[in-house]
């Protein structure tokens, strides 16, 4: 059995906030399993089978910063471990829509996820964040930020790149976390750059046989 932990606030007036990645994710996912969401103490769970996985969706109920409280109670009542854990949630360190995946390692200075490692007593649990980039104007707080709605050309990036983060949590359970890191965290850029250095090389090796094959 897998928990997989979508962070966000509760509410209407949290929904569509960069904040709430975690909870858009498992919507999406939820809705194209056709799974339905009910409320379990302080939580709302969606479950079925996943690429033959038992799997419960979790959206706290607790607020953000006060995550682990819900996702450690349901840790216990599961019976499972930690490494059983998918936790998904916002980063301000990613570009928009960027995904990054990862086996453990600290909140850096995530409150949602300080919670979650506080109430499960370790940091080795698999983590998805999904970028939602650094305000341009500096002056901006970082709180005014998370909390805020984005618009236009970002708003349809970060949900491309939480379709995708939906699309990748199959791939995460059927291949394992340390096997889909290595399609998960491919910088779409530098791969175009490494394509193109090698089509540049067979290029030139090919002038090159051409070349000998003149001056025979």
């Amino acid at each position: 059995m897998k928990l997989i932990i979508g962070l966000g606030n509760p509410g209407s007036q949290y929904e569509h906030t960069r904040h709430n990645v975690g909870f858009r994710v498992l919507d999406a996912l939820a809705s194209r399993q056709k799974w339905n969401w009910e409320r379990r103490g302080r939580a709302l769970l969606a479950s079925g089978t996943l690429v033959g996985e038992k799997v419960v969706l979790v959206k706290p109920l607790t607020f953000m910063n006060n995550s682990g409280e819900a996702v450690g109670e349901l840790v216990r009542w599961y019976k499972v471990t930690a490494e059983d854990v998918l936790v998904i949630y916002d980063d301000l360190d990613l570009p928009v829509g960027r995904l990054r995946l990862r086996g453990n390692g600290s909140a850096a200075g995530h409150n949602g996820l300080s919670s979650i490692i506080q109430h499960l007593h370790t940091n080795q649990f698999p983590r998805l964040r999904v970028g939602i980039g650094r305000p341009a104007n500096q002056r901006v707080e970082t709180i005014g930020y998370v909390l805020g709605t984005p618009a236009g050309d970002e708003r349809i990036v970060l949900q491309t790149g939480e379709e995708k983060a939906a699309e990748t949590i199959p791939l995460i359970l059927e291949q394992g976390v340390e096997a889909a890191m290595n399609l998960v965290n491919v910088d779409p850029e530098a791969q175009r750059k490494a394509e193109e250095k090698r089509r540049l090389q067979l290029e030139r090796r090919e002038q090159e046989r051409l070349q000998k094959e003149e001056k025979k």
